[in-house]
């Protein structure tokens, strides 16, 4: 039920003060110049507030960007039960609302659109790869907004085009190509790069999972290790084999006693050795051009595409949780591709 009260302001013009009570419900109020306008707000207040949409509404209208930002940052990144995010990730998650809530941080999240959203991302002069990122982790924002604290109903993120991005990048090394950055690694004064390169190359691990190994997830026995900190999240247990798990076995007799880590550094036992200066050194020596550390990783999974291991079977050892990121290498297990068909229909139809 509605009720409505005029009064005159102090320029001497009326003002209509409205109050809307509907039983089981907060009451509702505001003041307008026209009566017109009041006949109008009291429709759509109580339609929206029997279809259960007005008091969300009304939430988003006290909560800024910013606030969003702040809890989100402050309170869901480094504590939430849904999934583990390392102190770099919270980081970079923080850099890159921090540069939403300069565009947006003043405005009621009632307020922020789809189309501001595309504006603003129009105006990024960042990669298309950058942009992607940016609005992901906007869109995560929003997501835990709505779903966990009730703050909106849509996520206006999810509306919004992501930026085309580009082919993933496929560098491996051929076989001349490995063996010159190898014997450069051997020959390194840095006498932990042979053995770290060897180790990415065999098991496809992210250079910070290797760098952050400790002892106590290594399993020399029985060939196996354990990643509790990886990109998406989940633990993971990788497979040690062959020259990499023997070069491991061989670490662990002369282990510091003063470092839980595999490869601590040289100067702070508590820090992971950084390796970026000796790998730059070794690859200029083995003339190696566009190549990076990350590239290790492709090497495996380009290693293991064209000795008949299926997508399915590289994206275990990657640590994905889709084939789509592992789609990129499927040209070059075509001929392993073609020998199961060719099996199949030799099976079918017999060989001819």
């Amino acid at each position: 039920m509605a009720r409505i009260k005029e009064r005159t302001a102090k320029d001497g013009t009326p003002r209509y003060f409205v109050e809307i009570r509907l039983k089981g419900y907060p009451t509702q109020t505001a003041t307008f110049k026209r009566k017109t306008d009041v006949k109008k707000w009291i429709q759509d207040t109580e339609s929206a507030i029997r279809e259960g949409r007005h008091f969300k509404t009304a939430e988003a209208k006290k909560h800024t960007f910013s606030e969003l930002v702040e809890r989100y940052c402050t309170s869901y990144l480094p504590s939430n039960n849904d999934k583990a995010y390392s102190e770099k990730e919270q980081l970079e998650r923080h850099h890159r609302l921090g540069y939403w809530e300069t565009l947006m941080g003043c405005l009621v999240l009632a307020d922020i659109t789809p189309q501001l959203i595309d504006e603003h991302l129009e105006k990024m002069t960042q990669s298309n790869a950058t942009k992607a990122k940016y609005l992901k982790n906007l869109s995560h924002a929003f997501s835990v907004a709505v779903k966990k604290w009730g703050w909106i109903t849509d996520n206006p993120a999810l509306k919004v085009t992501t930026p085309a991005l580009p082919k993933g990048r496929i560098r491996f090394l051929d076989d001349e190509e490995r063996a010159r950055l190898l014997a450069e690694c051997q020959a390194s004064s840095n006498k932990q790069l042979y053995m770290c390169v060897i180790l990415a190359l065999s098991t496809g691990m992210r250079q910070a999972e290797l760098m952050n190994l400790h002892w106590k997830d290594v399993k020399l026995n029985e060939g196996y290790l354990i990643l509790h900190e990886t990109k998406n999240g989940e633990r993971r247990r990788v497979p040690l084999a062959g020259h990499g798990l023997e070069l491991l076995r061989e670490h662990a007799k002369i282990r510091r006693l003063d470092t839980p880590l595999l490869f601590p550094s040289t100067t702070d036992p508590l820090r992971p050795i950084a390796l970026r200066r000796p790998f730059l050194n070794a690859l200029a020596r083995a003339e190696i051009h566009d190549f990076k550390w990350h590239d290790l990783r492709h090497c495996t999974a380009s290693y293991l595409a064209m000795n008949g291991a299926s997508l399915a079977e590289i994206a275990e050892v990657l640590g994905h949780k889709t084939l789509a990121m592992v789609k990129r290498y499927a040209h070059l297990s075509d001929s392993h591709v073609s020998n199961v068909v060719a099996s199949m229909n030799a099976k079918l139809f017999g060989g001819a």
